[in-house]
């Protein structure tokens, strides 16, 4: 652990926000909502350009049976099952080019490179969209839907990346007891959803995971995107409860006491858009074994290639 923070300090940041009684009733509503709908997975080989990798374009059913996107990539000419590395993207991104983000496959595993709906903006696009209605919000994800749990992004998002996983089980090049799932910043909270979420997986790397400790985040911090929060509810300010409220389901702190799978969380203590202490709050609740890394100068690049070599080792410890 780099950092000179004693553990006591570390261990005082816990949410000041309860567990909803119907946590898991909802979330298991919620899945068994989606799953009504087959995964129907599809597919089909790309020429991505490259010699070392063969890449698929992949389509499942998500949310409301909604088509999602996502690539596969894998060391080429590769028949035999493999461990897989499932990712979700940070706030803005998609799943890009198919011969972006090559990591993962290049070490020698199956990569599942989930396409974030309505997303696709924030300097790689998106195949994805988001077909559901919103209600009143200001401009980004962080308030759509927001007036009830039933409606808001992030319950259709949790949804997709919960088939995600399923999806890349299904696959013929897929070792299905060796699922990793992974992401940076909105994909560490993802990752951390789904590790609350979904069963037996092997390994979660969450790297500055956003969408934790959403009561202590909206106060402390005025980047983007937990100012969306602060907007909405400047001119909202009957409601802050009620968002809360809301909001109590698709926290990470309240994912991560659910979470059993080994976990790897990356948090830098100068980090303005993931503040350190609501890291450290589902970290904290975090019921698995767990290991966090802190990097005392850092921002939200958190440790940047550190970070990859500190994953690559984690999945290679646990999806070897």
């Amino acid at each position: 652990m780099y950092t000179d923070l004693p553990e006591a300090d570390l261990r005082r940041y816990v949410s000041a926000q309860a567990d909803p009684a119907d946590f898991d009733l909802f979330w298991a509503g919620t899945l068994a909502e989606t799953e009504m709908y087959d995964l129907n997975v599809t597919v089909t080989q790309v020429d991505a350009g490259l010699i070392t990798l063969d890449v698929f374009d992949v389509t499942f059913c998500g949310y409301g049976g909604q088509r999602v996107k996502a690539w596969l990539r894998v060391p080429a000419g590769t028949t035999d099952p493999m461990p897989a590395i499932v990712q979700f993207h940070g706030y803005g991104r998609g799943r890009g080019q198919a011969f972006e983000n090559l990591l993962w496959a290049s070490a020698g595993f199956a990569h599942f490179e989930m396409d974030v709906r309505g997303q696709g903006f924030g300097g790689s696009t998106g195949d994805t969209d988001d077909d559901a209605g919103s209600g009143p919000q200001v401009p980004g994800f962080m308030t759509r839907g927001i007036g009830a749990r039933e409606t808001y992004y992030y319950r259709r998002v949790f949804a997709d990346a919960v088939r995600a996983v399923a999806a890349a089980r299904s696959l013929d090049l897929v070792d299905a007891a060796r699922v990793g799932v992974t992401g940076v910043s909105q994909g560490g909270g993802i990752a951390l959803a789904v590790a609350g979420l979904v069963p037996e997986l092997a390994a979660v790397v969450a790297r500055v995971p956003f969408l934790c400790d959403f009561p202590r985040a909206s106060v402390i911090t005025d980047a983007l995107p937990y100012r969306e929060l602060g907007q909405y509810l400047a001119t909202n300010r009957l409601k802050v409860k009620r968002v809360h409220d809301v909001l109590a389901y698709f926290d990470g702190v309240n994912f991560a006491k659910r979470a059993t799978a080994p976990v790897i969380v990356t948090a830098a203590l100068m980090d303005q858009i993931c503040p350190p202490s609501t890291v450290f709050a589902a970290y904290n609740n975090y019921a698995g074994p767990k290991q966090i890394t802190l990097w005392p100068y850092n921002g939200h690049e958190g440790g940047a290639w550190e970070d990859d070599a500190l994953a690559l080792r984690a999945f290679r410890e646990h999806l070897a």
